[in-house]
């Protein structure tokens, strides 16, 4: 059975989140958004292509930063409403030059940073 993006299950913008994981090391990396179209040219191109909500446009992850997503494998969740891309990494996903957005953790009710950003 041929996959269609129109099969899954967008909100009320047509998007639908996505999350980006490191196919290696299983490290989750980001979340972003997609519409159908982002989907389709993800899976064509093997570039993660992700639908800039502020923008209101396409963002091919890495195509100003060079740090690129390389899809490996697209899967999709039990209801159809949500992804994930298990991607390769080039260099830093986050805008803040961190491996991971996830670079704040609650511990103690406290907020512990546990990321530096990379050197350039």
């Amino acid at each position: 059975m041929r996959f269609d993006p129109q099969s899954l299950r967008y909100d009320e913008k047509g998007l639908i989140p996505c999350i980006a994981q490191d196919h290696t090391s299983g490290e989750v990396l980001m979340v972003a958004w997609m519409n159908a179209d982002a989907v389709a040219q993800t899976l064509a191109t093997g570039r993660v292509t992700y639908w800039s909500r502020s923008r209101a446009t396409f963002w091919v992850k890495g195509e100003s930063s060079g740090h690129v997503q390389t899809l490996v494998e697209l899967r999709i969740d039990c209801d159809r409403d949500c992804l994930l891309a298990l991607v390769d990494q080039t260099g830093p996903a986050c805008h803040t030059n961190r491996r991971s957005c996830f670079y704040t953790a609650l511990r103690d009710g406290a907020e512990v940073e546990i990321m530096v950003p990379q050197a350039d």
